[in-house]
């Protein structure tokens, strides 16, 4: 093996990762990659090294001896970088927004990580939307965050990796004395004409209002116009119960005093949630929030969509591009 002057602490994790699973999707999993990217890395650093690191089949990977000279030492460098980077400052708590107190996908996923990574803090925060706390997470006062990442401005985009966690189902609540509050689930056609209330002029929330535009189009959904910003529960369902709009949430939406929740249904609408960080960002507890991202999503089935789901296009794109 030749020596280069400078080697990548990314490809050296590559190397290291297919050389403990001795197979390239499962160490794609484990590094949140694509197989494509995973062996990509792995190829230009053999390229680097002028050598081959493993030997490929159809049925197995396999180190060469050039590769397993090399294990030892990739392992060394990768530690030294993870015990650099605790002594700068790296063990500090992780802060996650996890939007609104109540929302399942993203508390579930924060309790998972703790989990997964028992020797790091993680902090719960609560911004109410991803625009706002997309500014937050840029700005270094937020980690991370959970979302619809299409629907973020190409400049907040742009500083932000992210990661598909779910296709959440859709719902809306409704007073309980609404006359579509005895259907176990609404039909979207069922809400033509109906005024549905969906944040709008919320500025931390207008990823929301716009799938919701996006939603109503051409379906005779009215979006219920700009109300006061209300802060906490109680001004939120004071609010709502003096307008009486329906509410457009998702399944697992926190209950309110006076008011059921239905799924939407005939399509199934649904709301694309990523995991966002800010790009570059190296900590621990990352690691294990992106790991518990994707073990819930594969336990849970979380990135199947059903059949007759609804999504937009940009939306679509975006979850199955990372």
């Amino acid at each position: 093996m030749s020596a280069p002057a400078h080697l990548d602490p990314r490809l050296l994790r590559a190397f290291v990762t297919v050389a403990e699973e001795l197979h390239f999707t499962r160490a794609a999993v484990r590094l949140y990659v694509a197989q494509q990217a995973l062996s990509r890395d792995v190829r230009r650093l053999e390229r680097e090294l002028g050598s081959e690191l493993f030997v490929r089949t159809t049925r197995q990977v396999t180190l060469t001896a050039d590769g397993e000279r090399l294990l030892p030492y990739a392992r060394r460098v990768l530690q030294a970088q993870d015990d650099l980077l605790a002594a700068a400052g790296q063990a500090r708590p992780l802060l996650v927004d996890l939007n609104s107190p109540g929302l399942e996908t993203p508390r579930r996923v924060l309790h998972r990580a703790r989990e997964l990574a028992p020797g790091h803090e993680l902090m719960a925060r609560y911004e109410s939307g991803l625009t706002w706390a997309a500014g937050e997470v840029l700005a270094g006062r937020l980690d991370a965050s959970f979302g619809r990442f299409a629907g973020l401005p190409p400049a907040l985009r742009a500083g932000l990796g992210h990661q598909p966690v779910r296709y959440e189902p859709m719902a809306v609540v409704l007073p309980e004395d609404h006359r579509l509050a005895s259907l176990p689930e609404v039909p979207l056609a069922a809400l033509a004409g109906e005024t549905v209330y969906a944040g709008a002029g919320n500025p931390r929330t207008p990823e929301w209002t716009d799938l919701a535009r996006l939603l109503f189009e051409g379906r005779g959904i009215a979006l219920a116009p700009p109300a006061p910003l209300a802060v906490g529960d109680e001004e939120f369902q004071r609010l709502m119960a003096r307008t009486r709009h329906p509410i457009l949430a998702v399944v697992d939406f926190p209950e309110l005093p006076a008011t059921v929740l239905r799924p939407l249904v005939d399509p199934v609408p649904l709301s694309p949630v990523s995991l966002v960080w800010r790009k570059g960002l190296v900590h621990p507890a990352l690691d294990g929030l992106r790991r518990a991202a994707a073990v819930l999503a594969a336990e849970e089935g979380w990135l199947e969509r059903p059949e007759r789901g609804w999504i937009p296009a940009d939306d679509a794109a975006v979850m199955t591009t990372v």
